[in-house]
């Protein structure tokens, strides 16, 4: 359980917390949400101790700080494979596999294996190639020294090692930035199957609709807790807001008139002692405080020039690197100005070769090619900034590209993409992740392209900024190239798929939802093999004609299994529901004594394990079905 206690916290003056309180009971899945520079990532640093409150208390009770799995800052590198490096995330496990080459005493081996045995040992390299596999990491890459990677490659397997290890408690500080889309589906069907207390901050909506139970909302220096999943927390906040609202508006309507009494009788004999009443009682009413108006992003991109379609074409193209083999082949296509295309497919496939190859900076192999002569093309790149002067701020950053701009005009041009006057001035290295990204794109909307490529652009950007990024690419007059793992950004602003896999581009006709349900059941097939390559083999018609009708005949018995091992997780579930209410209400550890909120703290651990056989036996069975269908 974790629990916050009156906490406030200052940094360089300015509050990030103020006599903030709350309770996580342990179990549950969190997402953590808040504006940009609302002190998310320093809330998790408070909380793994990296930095102390300045008052109040954050209490983790059963776990110790060191057992709480978190990605480390830095990207692993050197000789290590990714293979090696998760495995070695399984501390004990590591520690017990170097004590058996060493170990000589029979009892003291004995007690080695035993061990390994009771925690899955010897299955581990198993679990840990899937959690990489999920991750984007074919069998080749894992065996290659994590030194070969990108940055953002190594901070993947700094990630499937805290999914590896056995940590209760884990804590994600926006965990799909460095993922394509893939890996981001994979990732959230993991964590929904995760069973210790999980506190992930993160701006992806579908993550925080499905694999978490509950929303923290920072907002105001305050921590306020909603059950269920973002579109939920947004209602229920819509809801709070609107109740507060009205109240404040009664009280003030009271203020005035309990005011209006005071000023007209306070010295009039005959009504002092009620005036002095009305005093009191207005000196006792607390203010009912409404959430502060944050201002709203807004993205404002610059009417390019109209040219006549086709913009671009290619027809039977080749493009790689140099004199390596093509990365694509026989790409044939055309993009026009009204165009809003989002390409989908595994990192490593060739989108961002595709991005390139588009936006001018690579040129084709073979084949044919044609750009409209005055076509500008504005390419916002994944590492793009990390690329900026540190030690430059926006407004220099913008000097050096636009010499004749005004000061006005400047800072319009960064206004244009949320981009408030007070950080305008702030250094690069001072500024947060998504005030970089903001910087990068309005470098590129200084020419005003007809084109618009973006790599990832959601990456560090609040759920308020993805927002208003969307109604401006739906507003932009030119054409629209997307990658991003971000499916509601891909839903609301292109009406074009392109699936870059297996050497080249070819168009995707179904839905967003279509390709999510077809990735996961690609790797649920490729987790269970291949279960017709046995008789294949064998080349017996008449022996797989027997299989069948003997996986027919069983089907009966086994959809009765499925069916009541369901009814009886459901009833678990509906009990452990209540028992979480229960949990999740502040009041309630006001008021119950300590053995009474141990003894529904103990039912819920039970209850815990009960669900996991029951979905374990649930799983197995349906497993089987689908197996014998």
């Amino acid at each position: 359980m974790l629990r916050i206690r009156e906490m406030s916290y200052r940094v360089a003056g300015r509050p990030l917390f103020e006599d903030a309180s709350v309770t996580i009971p342990a179990g549950h899945k969190v997402g953590l949400i808040g504006r940009n520079g609302s002190g998310k990532t320093t809330l998790l640093r408070l909380i793994v101790g990296e930095a102390q409150v300045d008052q109040g208390a954050i209490e983790l009770d059963g776990i110790g700080i060191d057992q709480i799995g978190r990605v480390a800052q830095e990207a692993p590198g050197g000789a290590i494979s990714p293979l090696d490096f998760v495995l070695a995330a399984d501390k004990e496990r590591a520690a017990l596999m170097a004590e058996a080459e060493t170990a000589t005493q029979p009892e003291r081996i004995a007690e080695i294996q035993i061990r390994l045995a009771d925690i899955d040992a010897h299955s581990a390299p198993a679990r840990a190639a899937s959690i990489l596999a999920g991750l984007g990491f074919d069998n080749d890459s894992q065996q290659q020294p994590l030194a070969t990677f990108s940055g953002g490659w190594r901070m993947r397997a700094a990630l499937a090692a805290v999914l590896f290890s056995t940590s209760e408690f884990m804590i994600l500080d926006e965990p799909t930035n460095h993922l394509d889309l893939e890996a981001a589906l994979w990732l959230e069907t993991y964590l929904k199957s995760y069973r210790g207390t999980l506190l992930i901050v993160s701006h992806d909506r579908d993550l925080l609709n499905r694999a978490v139970t509950s929303i923290l909302h920072l907002e105001g220096c305050q921590l306020f807790f909603y059950e269920g999943g973002y579109d939920r927390f947004e209602k229920t906040r819509q809801e709070r807001l609107t109740l507060a609202a009205a109240a404040a508006r009664k009280q003030e309507h009271q203020r005035r008139h309990m005011q209006a009494f005071i000023d007209r009788f306070r010295y009039k004999a005959s009504k002092a002692r009620q005036a002095q009443s009305r005093i009191k009682a207005l000196e006792k009413m607390e203010t009912i405080n409404l959430a502060i108006s944050e201002p709203n992003t807004v993205f404002r991109f610059p009417e390019p020039e109209a040219l006549a379609p086709p913009l671009i074409t290619f027809d039977r193209a080749d493009v790689g690197y140099l004199a390596e083999k093509p990365v694509l082949r026989n790409l044939s296509f055309r993009i026009d100005p009204d165009d809003r295309i989002g390409f989908l497919g595994q990192n490593g496939n060739g989108k961002s070769t595709l991005a390139r190859l588009i936006s001018g900076e690579l040129t084709a192999q073979s084949g044919e090619g044609h750009r409209s002569n005055k076509l500008r093309v504005g390419y916002f790149a994944q590492d793009q900034i990390e690329a900026l002067d540190a030690e430059a701020t926006a407004i220099t950053h913008l000097q050096r590209l636009m010499p004749r701009a005004t000061p006005t005009e400047i800072r319009s041009q960064l206004g244009g993409v949320g981009l408030i006057q007070d950080r305008q001035d702030v250094l690069s290295k001072n500024m947060s992740g998504g005030e970089r990204a903001r910087l990068s794109i309005a470098i590129i909307l200084i020419h005003k392209p007809n084109i618009l490529i973006l790599d990832e652009p959601t990456n560090h950007l609040d759920i308020d900024a993805r927002d208003a990024l969307a109604d401006a690419l739906n507003s932009f007059a030119g054409c629209v190239i997307l990658i991003s793992h971000d499916r509601r950004l891909l839903e609301l602003t292109t009406d074009r798929l392109w699936l870059v896999a297996d050497g080249t581009v070819r168009d995707y006709d179904d839905d967003l939802e279509a390709y999510r349900k077809s990735v996961l059941a690609d790797r649920r097939e490729k987790n269970r093999g291949d279960p017709g390559a046995e008789n294949n083999s064998r080349g017996d018609k008449r022996e797989d004609r027997r299989a069948a009708a003997a996986r027919r005949k069983q089907s009966a018995e086994l959809r009765k299994t499925v069916h009541s091992t369901e009814q009886a997780l459901e009833k678990l579930q509906v009990k452990m529901q209540k028992i979480q209410a229960v949990l999740s209400d502040p009041d309630f550890y006001q008021k119950e004594s300590t053995a009474r909120i141990q003894e529904i703290a103990t039912r819920q651990r039970q209850l815990a394990s009960e669900i996991e056989a029951a979905e374990a036996a649930w799983l197995n069975a349906a497993e089987a079905l689908e197996a014998a269908s």
